[in-house]
């Protein structure tokens, strides 16, 4: 099982990846991440008692275009058959604008009190297993120091 620690200043997640149930979100992520394509970008939308929300390289210190409207330059298809479709706290979903146009944006939930309408509409592709507290704790601006992936 793959697994990643996504480092922060107010801490480090750690996520357990959903493989069986969303593969080619989870390969599009870790190759991503593994790149370095993460690394300083911020988490630019913070909904409390929502989602945090990053992977937008327009977040980046620099950048010309505006945080949330970016992506990696192509797009991948949700994967919203497999199990564990569910949006609760601490799942990694990938963000969108339609259906298969999601790409390097991704959001984590703060709880399921306002995500069940994200159910199977937006892929589940992980889940913070340690690091709950840093979920809620993340703000606006915020940065991803950088994220480790771990191949078991």
């Amino acid at each position: 099982m793959k697994t990643a620690e996504i480092h922060t200043a107010k801490g480090v997640m750690k996520v357990e990846f959903y493989d069986q149930d969303a593969p080619k979100t989870v390969e599009n992520f870790t190759k991503l991440a593994k790149e370095g394509f993460y690394d300083g970008l911020s988490f630019h939308r913070v909904l409390p008692d929502f989602v945090i929300q990053g992977g937008c390289p327009n977040s980046r210190e620099g950048s010309k275009g505006m945080a949330g409207t970016g992506g990696p330059g192509y797009k991948i298809d949700c994967e919203l058959t497999g199990g564990n479709q569910y949006h609760d706290r601490g799942v990694l979903s990938m963000a969108h604008a339609g259906r298969n146009t999601g790409g390097s944006q991704f959001f984590i939930c703060h709880s399921r009190n306002n995500t069940a309408h994200l159910d199977r509409n937006h892929t589940c592709f992980g889940k913070v297993v340690e690091g709950l507290d840093v979920i809620d704790d993340i703000r606006q601006g915020d940065r991803i120091e950088k994220i480790v992936v771990n191949e078991a």
